[in-house]
């Protein structure tokens, strides 16, 4: 019982931090399964499980929210099935263990470049008016949707960089297109998982128990990210996606620095950068929305001025 509830309490935790930064929810069930003996299929076919229900949630809560770009949702969500269905029959016959430093190297890379320019020089907004075309979309769907089948996650760590770093879509919408557009992901990693290795080694009462989590947290979630500053938001993105992947590359074989005081040094040191670089961000936005408002206000008293009928 204890452990279902722990289970649970994942599925919250990580659905959170999935529906208001958009990534991590399957990272962090992952993680969790495999650390308690899940072998690698099993995992990422309970946690896509899981993910049907909580992606549906956590998509109707973000459409109601307005934080859905359906055009987007459809354009990375279909080719991002097809690479999750592809992913889950490779990861059921194949260990993807040699790759997995590899796309820590991609994806802390992103996240580096997320972190400076969101933290340094906030949220470009001068492609906003411009669409995110199909020949971008598709091989990205495609590319995330087979990391995440193969990896127990990674739709939300591919694709909300990408997005965020092409500047074409504000960060409520690319966090709440992702989470939706993750249904169909989810859809069709699990189909590809049953039908490579059936019920096998997958415990349906802990797919119950993160389902349960997950969609508590999803309504809650998706208001938050309509709430936090796209500047501030990006340096968090940012920063998760760094935590992330340095974790999995100093306890790659690359490295080899698991469980060692290394390990936690370089992982602290990290974290207070991390935590700095949103207190900047914080700060920055201050900055600026006092600065808006200063350059507002000789503008309403002129206009006031001039209105003033002549004595």
């Amino acid at each position: 019982m204890r452990s279902l509830i722990l289970l649970a309490l994942v599925g919250l935790a990580a659905q959170l931090v999935d529906g208001s930064l958009g990534m991590a929810y399957g990272v962090t069930s992952s993680t969790l399964l495999l650390a308690i003996g899940t072998n690698p299929a099993a995992a990422s076919a309970t946690v896509h499980l899981a993910e049907i229900g909580t992606t549906l949630a956590s998509g109707v809560s973000h459409w109601r929210f307005g934080n859905v770009d359906w055009k987007v949702v459809l354009r990375i969500g279909v080719p991002g099935a097809v690479g999750a269905f592809l992913g889950a029959t490779v990861l059921s016959n194949l260990s993807t263990e040699a790759g997995t430093p590899v796309m820590a190297l991609i994806l802390l890379a992103l996240g580096v470049y997320l972190l400076v320019r969101f933290t340094l020089f906030g949220l470009r907004t001068d492609r906003q008016h411009l669409p995110l075309r199909k020949r971008f979309l598709a091989p990205l769907g495609v590319f995330a949707g087979f990391i995440d089948a193969t990896g127990g996650g990674g739709w939300g760590p591919v694709g909300t960089p990408a997005l965020l770093a092409s500047g074409r879509l504000e960060p409520r919408k690319v966090i709440g297109s992702i989470d939706t557009s993750e249904f169909l992901v989810s859809l069709a990693a699990s189909l590809g998982f049953l039908w490579a290795i059936g019920s096998q080694g997958i415990d349906f009462t802990w797919v119950l128990a993160l389902l349960i989590g997950g969609v508590i947290a999803a309504p809650f979630a998706a208001w938050l990210v309509r709430h936090i500053p796209p500047r501030i938001l990006g340096s968090a993105v940012g920063g998760i996606i760094v935590l992330t992947n340095v974790r999995t590359l100093v306890r790659s074989d690359w490295v080899g620095w698991k469980n060692t005081p290394q390990e936690g040094l370089v992982l602290g040191v990290i974290a207070i950068v991390w935590v700095a670089a949103i207190v900047w961000s914080v700060r920055a936005y201050r900055a600026d929305q006092a600065a808006a408002r200063a350059e507002a206000v000789p503008v309403v008293e002129g206009e006031e001025k001039a209105a003033a009928p002549a004595v």
